[in-house]
C-alpha cells in the first residue's frame, strides 16, 4: 500500500476551504430557526466567524506562500513550493527534501518539527 502525501500549502488551503463550507452550513442551519431569533442570530454570527476565519487563513497562507522556496519536482518536472525540511509536490505528491542529511531516508513529516531537529543535533554530538 503506497502512502499518500500532500503539500503543506495544499493542506492549509483545504482547511480554509472547508471552513467556508462549515460557515455557510452553520448559517443555513440558522435560517431553520427563524422563529427563535436569538438562536438564528447566534448561528449567523458563528457562521460568519467561520467564513472570517477562513479569510484570515487564506491571507496567512498566501503571505507564507510568498516566502517559500520554489523548486522543480524531479518526478513531474513542474515548479512547486516547499515549506520546511520535507514536503510533498503540489502536483504529483512526490515526497521532497532539500536537506542532504535526509536524502535516502523514508519520508516522515516529523523531520519538520523543531523537537526532532534538536534531538538530531544532540545525537550528532
Amino acid at each position: 500500500m503506497a502512502l499518500k502525501y500532500s503539500s503543506k500549502i495544499n493542506k492549509i488551503r483545504s482547511f480554509a476551504f472547508w471552513l467556508i463550507f462549515l460557515g455557510i452550513g452553520v448559517m443555513y442551519i440558522g435560517l431553520l430557526f427563524k422563529d427563535t431569533m436569538w438562536l438564528m442570530a447566534t448561528l449567523m454570527i458563528l457562521g460568519m466567524g467561520f467564513v472570517g476565519l477562513s479569510t484570515v487563513v487564506y491571507f496567512w497562507i498566501g503571505m507564507l506562500s510568498t516566502k517559500t522556496v520554489q523548486i522543480v519536482c524531479p518526478s513531474c518536472e513542474k515548479p512547486t513550493k516547499m515549506l520546511g525540511r520535507v514536503d510533498a509536490c503540489m502536483h504529483c505528491d512526490q515526497p521532497l527534501t532539500m536537506d542532504k542529511t535526509l536524502e535516502g531516508k523514508e519520508f516522515d513529516e516529523k523531520y519538520n518539527k523543531k523537537r526532532y531537529s534538536k534531538q538530531e543535533a544532540q545525537n550528532q554530538q
